[in-house]
Formats: structure tokens, sequence, C-alpha cells
């Protein structure tokens, strides 16, 4: 039966990381790595890779596996992604290339994101460096934002042999990697810095603390910078809020604020100039990975945490080993639950949330059942701290300050899904600013279609 079962992942016990900011699986070593290979079938058909939104070659590369060459695997995974090791770590793989592994059918899928894992994080010991081009075209290409759409597409372009050039916002590289995934789950200097190192590697440059639409504007670029196309892949910064009574209380945050206060200003640190609060008992209202995110987060700075969601527990939009990992370490799930006010003590800071029971009704638009309120259920959860996690949606400075450029009701980039390409010529978009909030791998997928986009509007230019 050993083939039908996948080789476990050692992982910090979990009364143990429930106290500490370290990586939480520890990953495969290559014992274990090369046990696990060895259960992919090599299909001529393989499923695995339709289900991967940046068509990695999944049996070349864990064939390569098998016979010890990490160098050759962590080649053919380079050819289609610029960030193996992030994706290792982040990527819903049970919903994608796992959930089409035949080996799932009677059995465990092959554990292709933590093969991906191993591959990466050896090569990276080993200074194997991902390969660049032996051509350069003699074309400029922006690129907005050096998030995993950005850093993808311009990845892409400068394998192509483009003169790449990143401006990011923030005073450091990474995009959500740096600001939003806490590091126990994505750690920065020992992964997200060494893969914006390798994307450099390949001839990118990344300018820091350019703000585009302030600093200078996409029409800028193209008019007086000469950039011959750009890509905007800046994301979905703008946290949403409920709009209920008291929500206006301090102690009251955006998830947005709170990870990117301990993620990338490393506020958990006593020795960190930037505050963060450290609540005692703190309600994590919403259900999705970035909800679990801020919920570990809060139990790492000694809080009881709560995370209130409207659905059950088959409704959650988060990763199962999220949930199941948040679970493990203690935090209490109130669910077929919706917040309806906060309440404020005398000097204003949160006191206590009210919470209405919900039941599940009639599917809404998106076929998930709508959860409908049962009158007289209300109830309250003392807390002294909320996080609202109920997704963002892209900032406007780049769109009002770009002339022709599209978006849509909800104020996202219009851009085809095939090629990125917007309403103005030579601008292109990808990424959670078409989208709305959604997964890196999604954004990886849109940043590398818009890479061929580019490429093909350059050339018949």
């Amino acid at each position: 039966m050993d083939g039908f079962v996948r080789v476990p992942v050692r992982e910090q016990d979990a009364k143990e990381r429930a106290t500490n900011f370290k990586e939480v699986c520890l990953g495969y070593n290559k014992e274990e790595a090369e046990k696990e290979a060895l259960r992919c079938l090599n299909c001529p058909n393989p499923k695995c890779v339709q289900g991967c939104p940046v068509s990695i070659n999944i049996p070349a590369f864990i064939e390569q596996v098998k016979k010890g060459n990490v160098e050759g695997a962590y080649q053919e995974i380079s050819k289609a992604s610029a960030l193996p090791a992030v994706c290792g770590r982040v990527c819903p793989q049970e919903s994608q290339c796992e959930g089409q592994c035949v080996r799932g059918i009677k059995g465990d899928a092959v554990s292709i994101g933590k093969l991906e894992r191993y591959v990466a994080d050896t090569a990276r010991e080993m200074g194997i460096k991902p390969e660049g081009a032996k051509e350069k075209k003699g074309k400029k290409v922006a690129v907005i934002g050096s998030g995993p759409s950005g850093l993808t597409c311009a990845g892409d372009l400068a394998k192509m042999g483009y003169d790449v050039t990143i401006f990011e916002a923030l005073h450091e590289a990474g995009g959500v990697l740096v600001y939003g995934i806490p590091e126990f789950r994505l750690p920065k200097d020992a992964v997200v810095k060494k893969e914006v190192e390798n994307v450099k590697a390949l001839g990118v440059k990344i300018e820091t603390d350019v703000v585009i639409g302030k600093s200078v504007t996409v029409d800028e670029l193209m008019e007086k910078e000469g950039f011959e196309a750009v890509f905007v892949g800046s994301g979905a910064g703008l946290p949403r809020f409920m709009n209920i009574p008291g929500e206006q209380a301090m102690g009251v945050f955006s998830a947005n604020e709170f990870l990117t206060r301990s993620n990338l200003m490393k506020a958990f640190d006593e020795n960190s100039r930037t505050p963060i609060m450290k609540p005692r008992k703190c309600v994590v209202v919403g259900g999705g990975n970035v909800a679990m995110d801020a919920a570990r987060t809060a139990l790492r700075l000694g809080a009881e945490v709560h995370v209130v969601y409207r659905r059950g527990e088959e409704e959650l939009p988060a990763r199962k080993e999220e949930v199941g990992h948040a679970k493990e370490e203690g935090i209490i799930f109130d669910l077929l639950c919706n917040p309806v006010e906060i309440h404020a003590d005398e000097n204003g800071w949160v006191k206590s949330i009210t919470c209405i029971r919900m039941e599940l009704g009639e599917p809404d638009e998106s076929g998930r059942r709508s959860p409908v309120e049962v009158p007289g259920s209300e109830f309250e959860i003392e807390c002294d701290a909320v996080i609202m996690s109920l997704g963002t949606s892209p900032n406007p400075l780049i769109t009002s300050t770009t002339k022709g450029l599209e978006v849509n009701r909800r104020k996202c980039i219009v851009a085809e899904e095939a090629t990125g390409q917007t309403s103005k010529p030579g601008v292109f978009a990808g990424g959670d600013a078409v989208t709305g909030a959604a997964t890196v791998i999604l954004a990886m997928g849109a940043g590398k279609a818009a890479a061929k986009g580019i490429d093909e509007y350059l050339q018949n230019k």
C-alpha cells in the first residue's frame, strides 16, 4: 500500500509553533523527496500540468528528483515559474495540480507542492540560478508592482531578452509575499528575498519607493522614459469593511494593516520601531486564507483568537491545511455567525462585538448557499481587538492617473485574459489589479500570460 500513501511532511509541534514565528512546515529532506517522487506514475497525458496555472512540466521535474538531479529539476521548473520556493509553500495545490493527480483517485495524490519546495530550497542552498536570455532585444518594458504577477511577468520578459524595470511603491520588493503572508508560512529572508534575487539575476532592475500615479505616471513612463510597454501588477491593497455600528472604534483593524505591520515591518519583534497591538482577546471576521494568517499572527502575539464566519466549515474558502493548522494551534471557530455591532468602552477602545447566528439558505450567484440571519439569536463576544478580513480591491491611484485605461464597476482594470492587453495600447495588466484579491499562483499565471502578450505586441509593433 506504500504507493497509495504520500510520504508525511515534518512540522513544528502545534503547541511550540503557536508561540513563535518560525516556519511551521519543515519540508522534505533528500531521502523523503526521492521516495515521494517514486510515487509519480509519469502519466503520458499528465492532468496535473493542466491543473497548474503556470503549466510547469510536473512529471519532467519529478523524474529528475527520482534521479537525484536537483539542478535538472530546478531548471525544468524555472522554465515556467519564477517563484518555485514560494509556490511550493503557499499554492493551493489540493485544488490545482494535486487535485488532478490520478494517484488521488484511489489514494493520496503525489505531494507535488512539497517536491517543488524541496527542489527550490535545495537549489538555493547549492547556489543554482535560473538560466537567462542569450540575446537582448534592446526594448524597454516597465512592470508596476513586485508581487507575484509582476515578478513573473518581469522574469519571463527578461528570459526573452527584454530590458525590464520593476517599479515598487514600498521600500522592499515582493508585494503581498512580504507584507501579506506571515513569516511562519513564508520566510522573508530565507525564501522571498532569494526568489527576488533570482529574478534580478535574470537582468531585471527593481526600483523601490516609486509610487506610480504620484512619483511618475504610466503615461510619462511611455512618453518620456522610453518604455515601449507597461505591465500593471499593482495588486489589490484597498481593504473592505462591514460598515456596521462601532466599526470606527480603536482596536478595529483591517487584516492588511495588521499583517503589514507584522510581516513587512517585523512589529512582532520587540526591537521593531513599528508598533502593533498585542490583543488579549481578538475576533477575526472572515474565513479566507488572509483571515487564517491574521488569526494565527494574533495568536502568536499572545491573544485568545476567535474566527467569526457567516457560513459553515464546508464553505470556508481558506485552504484545508491552513484551517487544520489554525485549529491545532488553538484558534476558536465561531461559524454560522455574523457581526452586527462593535461596542467600545468609555475611552473609545473595543470591548466586545455582537454577532447573530446564521443558517444556510438558497445558493447565491456563485453557487454557495446564502447565509440567513436567525432572528433573536444575537450573542456577545468580549474582545479588545477586531480584525476585518473581508477581501480587498485595487487602489484607484493608477487607473485615475492613466489616460484611456478602462475599469469595471469593481474598479478593477479591464484586460484580456489570454494576453493581459488593456484598453490602452501597450499597457497590459494582470493579477489582483484585474481580478480582485485571488491566489499567488493565479496572479503568476496572469503575469505569464501578459509576458507572452507583451512579446507578441512588441514583435508586431
